[in-house]
């Protein structure tokens, strides 16, 4: 139960956030929940199509631009328009569609088990004749270049003469909005047709960007069973398939789009996807299904989440793991964008929020997706090492705060490069992944080096006062608190980033010391510089004020006034586009987590009684503006004891979008938002913790649910965890035996033998 979305609205607003909500993609390419038909005239849609990092380059605006600035950000690209099919009946000047004739029925289904959209339309033209038009949807996990459109046709009181006209358009733009810094506020046409026609069967359209010079082809393919005529021509930049057939008996029409681009494919585009068309031929579309079905139960098998007795909740959860699932890149062009391949909001760039809301979920049940994320940022280390240079550091890789391509897109420095601890996440995120699978291989060829370099960063930055290590001028995780000293949050990611580039170097010294040997030769390391790292760690400020017994969150908050917001009016939410950064920099005011999110991440560096002040504090002047902070609240509210309150703030994240309760789901889902969800549980409720000392659970209920279940993926093993009736049940479904912690107790799971042991009170 509770696997597929439906939504059978066709309201102009409703249908905005739809197109994101049915959006279908496989990491490398995206699809936009548009109608195959389109629109009543002057209805807004955003139609887009997106190839996973493909991008133009375009300049930033200043009014004064300083030394270092960016001169350039990389911009994805709304490319190739291949979803159009419309059908007319003999007879009928308007096509079928929602808004011509009579509508007497119409159902939509996103089937997350299934992987496909669904969309039926009982339809009555003007002239009386009725018909069923079903379009089912796919882009293919399993052959990446793949997107796909059946449409059957059903004649019900009608038998005569239908047409059908598919095209494929590279005539398209990007959406802009100028009143919404989220979304791009110009530069939208980005695109040119380098070259389009048609061989033999297939229609292509190749479209070139106008800086980047990169390129993208669509290839496409028609089927029709049954007798008709057909033609395709090009004309404009839009190649267009006609045929006429008599529809005395269901019809089935198949649109076949093949997607190559240069970063993967090379230069030869269009042979190479004839190439893969003709590698498809014989498949029907029930065959793309079950490849389908068959690579989504391996995901559903390690990913799922189940909940007893909330349907919608169950829903909410699903979807958001699956479009976290559509989302990730899968080479080392990608990585996952803020709105994942659903929309244009911030651009397409990939943000801090991989490494810390996304990455987790597939760390523990998808650990190969886990890692390639950790080669994209890899792939870009040398160009962050030269933004470490550009900014005045001798030494170290300062990753871009936004990117796509490895440079830095932040045209707003002091929330932008300012915010110095992406380095330190993404070193949390490859630490992460080494406790979960002690991959020595992976430390030798990107992890140890990855964290060297970041590691320098904050010797580079940091400086020793009064015999404690400090960081200065700096912003964490709030963006409505920028550029200050010793920040909490960075401070203490920094500690951890030093300690593990010193104790990655010792692994490797017993792994394989003549690869550490040249690793050291390389990049210059010496036995000083490592235990520079280890002193400055442990002499890390970690701001504490005595008096409230909590970890200020930087060395100035506590002295500023805090925001009035007994009197700041409903409509004045989000801050940060009613007020200026200066005014909300003046106030104890937080748009997200930040302190409190370090406590989650680095919880055993405080005590539980300074997590729980903390928390207390930050609550009361959070406004969680941005949609990355529910989740953290929930979190910690678990872990400090605060059951009602865990709750409620996870219910603010598990159908944000389905829900629309940010406002603006058109403009693509809030993915970071949905990796939280998965925290929320996983790491809230049943309290899930991966350190040196492995892992470890310690499970609660929410007071409301009768039972939840979720499994996990931990060094070749899958757990089965089971919380119900008043107990925890443990299984290891695959892999040798394994021993973690449970309420802080050692457990040891062998296979085939379920451990069951009472809830504990927290």
């Amino acid at each position: 139960m509770n696997w597929s979305i439906s939504n059978h609205e066709s309201t102009p607003d409703v249908l905005l956030n739809m197109e994101s909500i049915f959006a279908q993609g496989n990491g490398y390419l995206g699809v936009r929940g548009n109608f195959e038909e389109g629109y009543a005239e002057g209805m807004s849609s955003i139609r887009g199509t997106y190839l996973n990092a493909y991008h133009d380059v375009i300049d930033v605006p200043y009014g004064e631009k300083l030394y270092a600035f960016p001169s350039t950000q990389q911009k994805l690209v709304n490319m190739i328009d291949a979803q159009t099919i419309r059908i007319y009946l003999e007879g009928e000047e308007a096509p079928v569609s929602l808004y011509s004739g009579k509508v007497i029925s119409y159902e939509r289904y996103f089937h997350m088990d299934r992987g496909y959209s669904e969309r039926i339309l009982h339809w009555k033209s003007a002239g009386g004749k009725e018909i069923k038009a079903t379009f089912r949807r796919v882009v293919s996990f399993v052959h990446r270049e793949l997107f796909v459109i059946d449409v059957r046709i059903e004649p019900l009181n009608f038998k005569g003469q239908v047409k059908i006209v598919s095209t494929i358009n590279g005539n398209v733009v990007n959406y802009t909005n100028p009143n919404d810094p989220r979304v791009a506020a110009g530069h939208a046409k980005r695109l040119t047709v380098a070259d389009y026609g048609v061989r033999g069967e297939y229609g292509f359209v190749v479209d070139e960007t106008m800086t980047s010079k990169l390129q993208a082809a669509c290839v496409t393919q028609h089927q029709l069973d049954a007798e008709g005529q057909a033609s395709l021509t090009a004309e404009g930049g839009v190649v267009t398939y006609t045929t006429t057939f008599e529809l005395n008996e269901p019809v089935s029409f198949t649109k076949w789009n093949i997607f190559t681009d240069t970063l993967r494919h090379g230069d030869k585009l269009t042979d190479r996807a004839i190439e893969l068309q003709e590698a498809l031929r014989g498949k029907s579309f029930e065959d793309v299904l079950a490849e389908q079905k068959h690579y989504l139960d391996d995901y559903w098998k390690r990913a799922d989440i189940e909940i007893g007795n909330d349907a919608k909740l169950q829903e909410g959860i699903r979807f958001n793991l699956f479009h976290l699932l559509q989302s990730a890149g899968r080479d080392e062009h990608s990585n996952i964008s803020a709105k994942g391949l659903t929309g244009e909001g911030y651009e397409g760039h990939y943000f801090w929020d991989t490494e810390i809301y996304m990455f987790p979920v597939f760390l523990m049940s998808q650990p190969e997706i886990a890692r390639q994320l950790l080669v994209y940022r890899y792939s870009i280390l040398d160009q962050a090492r030269e933004r470490a240079r550009e900014m005045g550091h001798r030494r170290g890789a300062l990753f871009p705060w936004r990117t796509i391509s490895g440079t830095e897109c932040s045209s707003f420095f002091p929330s932008g490069t300012a915010q110095y601890h992406i380095s330190a996440d993404i070193a949390y995120s490859y630490i992460q992944y080494y406790l979960a699978e002690q991959d020595n291989e992976f430390l030798v060829a990107y992890g140890a080096e990855m964290l060297i370099e970041t590691a320098r960063l904050w010797m580079e930055i940091g400086h020793y006062h009064e015999g404690a290590f400090h960081l200065d001028e700096v912003t964490g995780p709030d963006e409505y608190t920028c550029l200050v000293n010793n920040n909490y949050y960075t401070n203490v990611m920094a500690k951890h980033n030093l300690k593990w580039a010193a104790k990655s170097c010792a692994i490797l010294q017993d792994y394989d010391a003549a690869a550490l040997e040249a690793l050291y030769s390389r990049l210059g390391v010496s036995p000083q510089e490592l235990e520079d790292w280890q002193n400055a760690a442990d002499a890390m400020l970690l701001p504490f004020d005595e008096k409230l017994g909590i970890n200020p969150q930087d060395d100035t908050f506590l002295r500023k006034a805090v925001w009035d917001f007994e009197n700041t009016p409903e409509d004045k939410y989000p801050l940060l586009l009613h007020y200026h950064p200066l005014t909300l920099y003046r106030y104890q005011v937080c748009k997200q987590a930040d302190t409190v999110l370090a406590h989650f991440l680095l919880e055993d560096e405080q005590s539980m009684e300074t997590i729980r002040q903390s928390y207390d504090y930050y609550e009361t002047i959070t406004t969680h503006d941005s949609s990355l902070s529910s989740c953290i609240f929930s979190i910690m509210a678990s872990k400090v004891g605060y059951s009602d309150k865990a709750y409620s703030y996870f219910n603010e994240t598990a159908r944000l979008d389905l829900d629309n309760t940010h406002g603006n789901t058109k403009d693509g889902l809030h993915l970071a938002n949905m990796g939280g969800t998965w925290m929320a549980i996983v790491s809230g409720f049943a309290g899930m913790r991966l350190k040196e000392s492995g892992l470890s659970l310690a499970p609660s209920i929410p007071a409301s649910w009768e039972q939840y279940a979720f499994r996990l993926t931990f060094r070749g093993r899958l757990i089965a965890v089971q919380i119900a009736n008043g107990e925890v049940a443990l299984e290891l479904l695959e892999g040798d035996r394994l021993e973690l912690a449970l309420y802080g107790k050692p457990v040891e799971l062998e296979p085939g033998r379920s451990v069951k042991q009472p809830l504990s009170s927290k």
